[in-house]
């Protein structure tokens, strides 16, 4: 099935701005609790994209960005993706590390940070989408890449030859104190794992 653009209901579009909030809400409240903090986070931007479209989607292929790579696994098949801009990273991890920020580059202990909060953040939006479609999703160890944007998204490309070409975009910020993360995750289903997720939805 190819999922036409232009046929996306406004029911559609409503139950996946509810995964996105929910996912964000249960991300935001995980953050908190490990950095015990207050995180506010503003309420995300949900879309459809073309899979081809993803590196405009932030904000051109050769921007450098951190992403941090899973591969999903059980009823549902593909790759999630958290994606952060350098600053952002940089603020994730003095937010995580208690510390103030200065302009360095990454160290390998920030690196690994930012690997378990993405890890921790991608398992809050997972089981989100699991609990919603009542689908068994399991996500591998996280992978860290700092790279531009269009070497970042070729993984899941190159990983199953094959994709499909919708991607559910999750475009989320989030703050602690005057530290501002700006994160966007991309659910990346293969194409009948991405029916299945819709017809679990009860929306086509």
């Amino acid at each position: 099935m190819n999922i036409d653009m232009n046929n996306l209901n406004s029911t559609l579009i409503d139950v996946l701005k509810e995964l996105g909030n929910i996912g964000s809400g249960n991300a935001t409240t995980s953050l908190a609790k490990l950095i015990n903090k207050k995180v506010d986070m503003e309420v995300p931007q949900v879309k459809i994209l073309d899979f081809k479209d993803v590196s405009e989607a932030l904000g051109n292929a050769e921007k450098t960005v951190i992403g941090i790579y899973f591969e999903m696994e059980g009823d549902i098949v593909g790759n999630i993706m958290f994606i952060l801009d350098q600053s952002s990273a940089r603020n994730l991890v003095d937010i995580l590390m208690n510390r103030e920020g200065d302009e360095k580059d990454l160290s390998d202990m920030d690196i690994s940070a930012l690997s378990e909060i993405g890890n921790i953040l991608a398992a809050s939006y997972i089981n989100s989408l699991s609990t919603l479609t009542g689908l068994n999703i399991k996500i591998s160890i996280p992978s860290v890449a700092i790279d531009m944007a269009g070497a970042i998204i070729s993984v899941p490309a190159v990983q199953f030859g094959i994709m499909g070409d919708k991607v559910l975009f999750i475009e989320t910020e989030f703050q602690e104190d005057n530290k501002q993360v700006h994160g966007d995750l991309f659910l990346i289903p293969e194409i009948e794992s991405f029916e299945k997720i819709l017809n679990s939805l009860g929306v086509i």
